[in-house]
Formats: C-alpha cells, sequence, structure tokens
C-alpha cells in the first residue's frame, strides 16, 4: 500500500526504514568511546551525575507506525453467507498489516470488545503479527461484561488522543450505528472523532456487510433479535417489509458512504458472500494508481 499523507517530516509514498538520522529518537545511555563515538551525542546529564562521559545511543525513526481500530463488538458475529463479519473483519486486518510492512516498520491495534477499548502496543515482524491474530481470534464472541460501555466514537476519540505520531490508521467496522435519516443527511456519531483522525494521518475505513443486512428472503415468519441489545421479535417478512427493509438497509450504506466521503477517508466495502481477498487486492490497485498520479502531480518537498 502506498502513503500519500506526509509522515513526521518524511516524503510520500515509499519510504527508508531503520535509517539513523537527525531526527532519531534517544535510546539507552552508554560509556562513550574515543575515536568511535560522536561527540555530538554526548549526555552531559548522565557525564555530570557520573562523573564518566556518556553518550546516549539513538533509535532510527520508523517512518510508518500504522494502528488498526478493530469492531469486535457483537453486530460483527453475524454473517449468513461462507464466514461472518468477525472472520472478514480480522482477515482484513492481517492484510493491511502485511501490505504495509516494511524492514522494522511498526504496527499496533485498538479493539473494541464488550465495550472496551483494549490496545495492542506496536510492534514489528510476523512474530508480533502471529500472536495479535491468534489474541483477536481466540476472543470471546457474543454479550458479556461491559457490553453497552465503550462505542465505536469513543475507541475513534482514544486512538486519535493516544496515538500523535503521523501514520496510517485503519477503521474496520460494520458502522451499523449510522442513522439513516430517510433521505436527509444526518451526521453519524463516529463522523466527528473520525475527521479529527484523518486531519492528521493517512485514514482507511473497511466497512464490512452481511448480505442478510441489505436484503431478506421470502421465507414468512421469523424471529430477529438485535445482537447488540439482545432484543427479539417475531417479524412476517410480506413483500411490502422487505421492500421497506431493503429502502432502509440502502438508506443506511448511503449514509454510511456519504459519512466517510465528508471526513476525507477513502472507502472500502467487504462483503461475507464475496472473495474479500480479490477486493482488497483491487482496491490497493487503485490505491496504489491514485498516488502514483498524486505523484506525478505533486512538487518534491524540499531538503
Amino acid at each position: 500500500m502506498r502513503i500519500v499523507r506526509r509522515l513526521e517530516g518524511l516524503l510520500h509514498g515509499e519510504h527508508l526504514g531503520l535509517r539513523l538520522g537527525p531526527g532519531s529518537e534517544p535510546a539507552e545511555a552508554r560509556r562513550y568511546q574515543p575515536g568511535e563515538d560522536d561527540v555530538r551525542h554526548m549526555d552531559w546529564a548522565v557525564t555530570a551525575r557520573t562523573t564518566v562521559p556518556h553518550v546516549r545511543d539513538l533509535v532510527a525513526d520508523r517512518e510508518l507506525e500504522s494502528w488498526t481500530l478493530l469492531d469486535l463488538s457483537p453486530s460483527m458475529d453475524f454473517g449468513t453467507a461462507e464466514r461472518d463479519k468477525r472472520e472478514v473483519a480480522i482477515g482484513a486486518l492481517a492484510a493491511v498489516n502485511v501490505l504495509t510492512q516494511r524492514v522494522g516498520d511498526r504496527f499496533g491495534a485498538y479493539f473494541l470488545h464488550r465495550g472496551r477499548v483494549r490496545r495492542w502496543p506496536a510492534r514489528s515482524g510476523k512474530a508480533a503479527l502471529t500472536t495479535m491474530l491468534a489474541t483477536v481470534q481466540a476472543a470471546p464472541r457474543g454479550d458479556g461484561p461491559g457490553t453497552g460501555g465503550a462505542s465505536l466514537p469513543d475507541a475513534l476519540t482514544d486512538l486519535a488522543r493516544a496515538q500523535r505520531r503521523r501514520g496510517l490508521r485503519v477503521v474496520i467496522s460494520d458502522f451499523l450505528d449510522t442513522p439513516s435519516g430517510g433521505g436527509v443527511p444526518l451526521e453519524a456519531p463516529w463522523e466527528r472523532p473520525l475527521r479529527r483522525l484523518s486531519a492528521r494521518h493517512q485514514v482507511l475505513a473497511i466497512e464490512v456487510v452481511d448480505p442478510r443486512e441489505l436484503d431478506v428472503p421470502d421465507i414468512g415468519w421469523v424471529a430477529l433479535s438485535d445482537p447488540e441489545t439482545g432484543r427479539s421479535r417475531e417479524v412476517r417478512l410480506t413483500r411490502a417489509v422487505r421492500e421497506r427493509y431493503r429502502e432502509a438497509a440502502l438508506d443506511q450504506r448511503t449514509a454510511v458512504a456519504a459519512g466517510l466521503r465528508r471526513c476525507g477517508v477513502p472507502h472500502l466495502v467487504l462483503r461475507t458472500d464475496r472473495d474479500w481477498i480479490v477486493d482488497m487486492a483491487r482496491f490497493v490497485v487503485e490505491q496504489r494508481r491514485t498516488a502514483h498520479k498524486l505523484a506525478r502531480h505533486t512538487p518534491a518537498a524540499p531538503h
């Protein structure tokens, strides 16, 4: 994936990793080695305290630090096709981190699970990614203690407030708490924090959808339940009910797309009844083409 937004003093597009430079961050202090160490890295505070010359090592800047917000609320456990939404979302989490990794780049995650926002610290490497995915897979499904606490806007606010270093931010959710408005534009509760996030970072929104959330079959009486609240009721799926359902679902999906567009965030839709890997690959190819066009028409940054 191409990073087209400017990071912390770094260039657009392809980037280098693990390169020491003036912007590198200080690490541990150690004794000064004459003839080997640069006196400009002298740690005068430690030297004065110990009366022995010390220098402070540098940690190379990692140009890209990506964070993914993964929605694991009860509605993501729903699925009527080849897989459920949660499985597609976890697959998208893995794919994004594989596509954005470079040598030394770090990735972290925030998980919205059972009404709590849980943070996975930023790390690098395949072993870290495997461990993170195994942890997410093992997370309990369904309702549990804390359900009804933190919401998607809360998680977005936490992510924007805690992770200030410019980089890539990916939000994976079904965005089902978006009001449709019946054709009247309404601001979704997640728009304002997402807009703040996109003002500083490059953001990608991945919406996960199941076909039964867009249309229901003609099967007569059926018991419908809300996984978020647990409420249930029996509904007769007549032609008129099915038509109203389709219209409401279309209005809501349109509202999601419009809200993301107002936030200036690229929007990728993955479905449980489609090959989501192919859909993601097509999206990445298109994004690379867009990034290439931007690079051709954007003047080079001054050195």
